[in-house]
């Protein structure tokens, strides 16, 4: 591939190259670029909306650049308070140790394992001493800090502000100076954080690094960033069958974002298939797609076997949990709870309520009450793929 080439290949689905004509020098140049990406273990489970950013690490690979997987051991005992409306707290080393390899192991999934380098930056920072600290917080002043959104809202309501919050994004630039890094990704919400690390570099003598940012992938129900406390989420660890089933959830708009942001396919394909204006077997070649990359092609087409056989032959799933309950009459959200398809009432309640709940395919009224004989038998589920069978 040419420089112009590798361009287009690295900055597809981006949405910040600061700057565009920075990188294409540096890859005019021919040398290997030092790519740098870090991931505070703040919890241990990576979905989907996280691996837009490690397919771009992976972009970097493809083409032969060194890619650094930087866990933010230190930077987590901080805690980033980016969109944060008060100081968020530290965790202990415990959890970012357990954490930390959690997050290793789901990430290979995607990177290459013998091509990623993994670092922890209190590698350097644990060594950086009060005198480094002192330089470091002296590279950077605080009018420009408080450009920064989250903490100008912050400061403007009259909300604490601690002095260590300043010190991230400084910390996490300060990484990019020891490893002397090239290029920087991030989410877009890390815009702020990577473009100070672009600004302290030049004193300390290197070229300031250029700075990627990627998209918030927006969730199942296509309007909140993914997020497992939202349960709009698809995760990584998740078996085949469920996560191609939530893949067949979203709306035929959210569909092409995750055509860019989630798959290799270039985009005049993508352009091509949706001027087809056939979402379903559009669809299915996405989930097929991401399924894939997870479990192999054999568990994509035995996903969507299953997905076939229950939500258009309407047939149960084959490997239905059964939950027994007593015959009598029942309350629905009692039984989404003794189901264990929500976690209180109150989430059974909320389901009901959204009609996001079916008793045999039937959407369940919400005030209705369930009455069943000694014997008798449904299949209950919430969503694309969560079913159980009621058993009285």
């Amino acid at each position: 591939m040419s420089p112009t080439d590798d361009f287009d290949y690295l900055t597809k689905g981006c949405v910040d190259v600061v700057t565009g004509a920075s990188l294409r020098a540096k890859l005019a140049r021919g040398k290997k670029l030092t790519v740098k990406v870090g991931f505070d273990p703040t919890a241990p489970d990576i979905h989907l909306g996280h691996t837009v950013l490690m397919r771009k690490m992976k972009h970097f690979q493809d083409l032969g650049h060194r890619v650094i997987f930087l866990i933010g051991d230190f930077t987590g005992m901080i805690g980033d308070p980016t969109g944060k409306s008060k100081t968020r707290p530290p965790l202990t080393h415990e959890e970012i140790d357990a954490n930390a390899e959690t997050y290793k192991t789901q990430a290979f999934k995607i990177l290459d394992a013998e091509k990623t380098e993994v670092r922890f930056n209190s590698e350097w920072h644990g060594k950086l001493g009060s005198d480094g600290l002192i330089r470091l917080a002296a590279s950077y002043n605080v009018a420009r800090m408080l450009e920064r959104r989250d903490f100008r809202q912050r400061y403007e309501a009259g909300q604490s502000i601690s002095i260590h919050e300043f010190l991230y994004p400084l910390v996490q630039a300060y990484d990019s100076v020891f490893l002397e890094a090239d290029v920087e990704l991030g989410g877009t919400d890390q815009l702020f954080n990577l473009n100070v690390g672009r600004d302290i570099m030049p004193g300390y003598a290197l070229e300031p690094q250029v700075v990627m940012t990627t998209p918030l992938l927006e969730g199942t129900d296509g309007v909140e960033k993914m997020s497992k406390s939202l349960g709009n989420y698809i995760g990584v660890d998740e078996d085949a069958e469920p996560m191609y089933a939530k893949i067949m959830s979203i709306s035929d708009d959210l569909m092409w974002r995750y055509y860019t942001l989630l798959t290799d396919v270039p985009p005049e394909e993508i352009a091509a298939e949706q001027a087809k204006r056939q979402p379903m077997p559009s669809k299915m070649a996405l989930g097929r797609l991401v399924v894939t990359d997870f479990h192999g092609a054999a568990a994509a087409e035995a996903a969507e076997r299953e997905w076939k056989r229950v939500h258009q032959e309407r047939q149960a799933p084959s490997d239905l949990k059964v939950v027994p309950v007593e015959a009598g009459a029942h309350k629905p959200h009692h039984l989404v709870v003794e189901a264990g398809l929500a976690r209180s009432n109150g989430e059974a309640v909320r389901l009901l309520r959204q009609r996001a709940v079916r008793r045999d395919g039937v959407v369940l009224d919400a005030k209705a009450v369930v009455e069943l004989g000694p014997g008798d038998g449904f299949v209950l589920s919430v969503g694309p793929a969560r079913h159980v069978r009621i058993q009285a």
